[in-house]
């Protein structure tokens, strides 16, 4: 890594376990697809290649196309549910790599990530650099590419309020595009990218700001652990260790060791409710005598509703075994984790069984976070 000003000690970032050794470009293969996934669940694809470069990447797009398969696109695999299927078609693993700085002002420096560098490599070179904006993201697995598909968010901050543009192939063009933020269509844990596979994304530029100091802090529980305030500013490495910190207690830092890590982080989104599904939900949690549901305002009268708070009230707390070898974390309700299970059914069985839970007591249904390939809740 290496950057233009280091202002903070460099910090070294978390390593995206699932990056694993590849097999040769092009080459057909039946094996599983979990060893690519921080889930360490899925079946086999068809065809598996590895692209170590844009050109790569989109070169190993066009052919599929060629040979009318369906294609996936793989980098960290840590928020891709793969059935037990597997994928039956050509799964392009992104192994691009590198960060550069495109432009620069007195206040602002742009850099730009290849679609398969470590995310949270790309984190620590920003701290270690002095620039902020990411600094609340650290410790999230997978790769730069994949942050603007769901719009990737975590104490307090998201991608898209520091991506400039996206690089993607189009499909339907058979072009390289730049996109802006705006047209990336970004929302709470969505975009344009989430639910489509025209785009293929080979690259992202994020501006961020020259300053030793965090974005002001907005999440209160990391506002706790700092001892500050919510809106003041901490030092970047202070920032980085604190959500570090937070993260590994809840089992969100990959460590093989850890079965509680074996997980896509999140499996359930926090569900916005208009007023009235709201007030709805108030009226239940009241007559269970259960008080108010941990909750946040949003824009035009929308509020978003605590997941967890959800989950655990309707009888799935932390540790809640689900079937053959799968269980709700031991450190942190909303993420669904594989103990020993051999199968994506055992994981799908105890997500759905969550969500009819939350949906019989109190009206609200879960919508998963993660992708999901060849299979569904």
């Amino acid at each position: 890594m290496g950057g233009e000003a280091v202002l903070q000690p460099r910090v070294k970032g978390v390593r995206d376990v699932s990056a694993q050794p590849t097999p040769a470009a092009d080459a057909d293969t039946r094996e599983s697809l979990a060893k690519y996934t921080t889930l360490r669940l899925g079946g086999p694809p068809r065809r598996l290649v590895t692209a170590t470069s844009t050109d790569e990447i989109v070169q190993s797009v066009r052919q599929a196309e060629l040979r009318d398969e369906p294609i996936l696109v793989l980098a960290g695999g840590s928020n891709m549910v793969i059935g037990d299927g597997g994928f039956p078609g050509t799964v392009v693993l992104v192994r691009s790599r590198g960060t550069r700085t495109i432009a620069e002002t007195s206040d602002t420096v742009t850099l730009r990530a290849e679609a398969g560098e470590p995310w949270d490599d790309f984190v620590a070179r920003t701290v270690s650099d002095g620039l902020s904006g990411c600094e609340c993201l650290s410790g999230i697995p997978g790769s730069c590419g994949a942050t603007p598909i769901q719009n990737v968010g975590a104490y307090g901050q998201e991608v898209a309020e520091t991506i400039h543009l996206v690089e993607a192939y189009d499909r339907v063009a058979g072009e390289v595009v730049r996109m802006s933020a705006a047209e990336c269509g970004f929302a709470y844990r969505s975009s344009v990218f989430r639910h489509s596979d025209r785009w293929v994304l080979l690259a992202v530029d994020f501006t961020l700001t020259r300053s030793p100091l965090s974005a002001p802090i907005r999440y209160a529980e990391l506002a706790r652990t700092l001892g500050v305030s919510v809106g003041d500013r901490v030092p970047l490495a202070d920032a980085r260790a604190a959500v570090l910190a937070l993260r590994a207690g809840k089992g969100m830092v990959l460590d093989p060791a850890d079965p509680d890590t074996r997980s896509v982080g999140s499996f359930f989104m926090n569900p916005v409710l208009d007023a009235g599904a709201y007030e709805r939900l108030r009226q239940r949690t009241a007559a269970a005598g259960l008080g108010e549901p941990t909750s946040w305002p949003g824009a035009s009268g929308v509020v978003k509703v605590s997941a967890a708070w959800l989950i655990e009230r309707a009888g799935f707390g932390k540790g809640y075994p689900g079937p053959d070898g799968v269980a709700i974390s031991s450190k942190h309700t909303l993420a669904l984790t594989n103990r020993d299970a051999v199968a994506t059914a055992s994981l799908l069985a105890l997500a759905r069984e969550i969500r009819s839970g939350v949906r019989d007591r109190f009206g609200v249904t879960l919508n998963p976070e993660p992708i999901m390939v060849n299979c569904e809740l």
